[in-house]
């Protein structure tokens, strides 16, 4: 497996994973019915970089990293991951998330935040405390899941920087 920054042309094996998870309405806030052109936005043109995550010239994975917020919050990052339906449970987010914490420090970043991690996505959360981010915040009702209605939203939060204790 190789990981690799992404480029505009990646739109076109991104679209079918973006696509079917924004669809699904359970864990992205983003409309179920984003079309491709959105997706380029949101997913490659909005974000500080974005890396994919392939087989043998196939798009497995995908994440984003991004400033969580401008001026005295730009030392906080926000990542996104996707992985296709077909590729889960091989350790895809595991690998991408360990390495958006690298990048992360590469660029600068102190921390990372996760804004809006619905409570169902119980792999999800899981996984992000595995890997040491704490809920830090919980948003009552704040995620209209596709079919579980409106459930929590989590912030999630890890600092990056080993040496300095909060």
């Amino acid at each position: 497996m190789k990981i690799r920054e992404a480029s505009e042309a990646d739109i076109e094996q991104i679209w079918p994973i973006f696509h079917e998870i924004a669809a699904a309405g359970e864990t992205y806030a983003y409309r179920r019915d984003t079309t491709k052109s959105e997706a380029l936005s949101i997913w490659l043109a909005s974000p500080q970089k974005t890396f994919v995550f392939e087989e043998d010239g196939r798009v497995l994975g995908t994440y984003y990293i991004k400033s969580n917020q401008q001026g005295p919050g730009d030392h906080v990052c926000n990542c996104g991951y996707m992985v296709a339906s077909a590729a889960r449970g091989r350790g895809l987010a595991t690998a991408m998330c360990q390495h958006s914490q690298e990048v992360a420090i590469q660029l600068g970043y102190k921390a990372m935040q996760f804004n809006f991690v619905a409570s169902t996505n119980g792999g999800a959360v899981l996984l992000w405390h595995k890997l040491g981010f704490a809920t830090v915040g919980r948003l009552p009702g704040a995620f209209c899941h596709h079919s579980k209605g409106y459930v929590d939203a989590l912030v999630m939060y890890k600092w990056l920087e080993a040496e300095t204790e909060l």
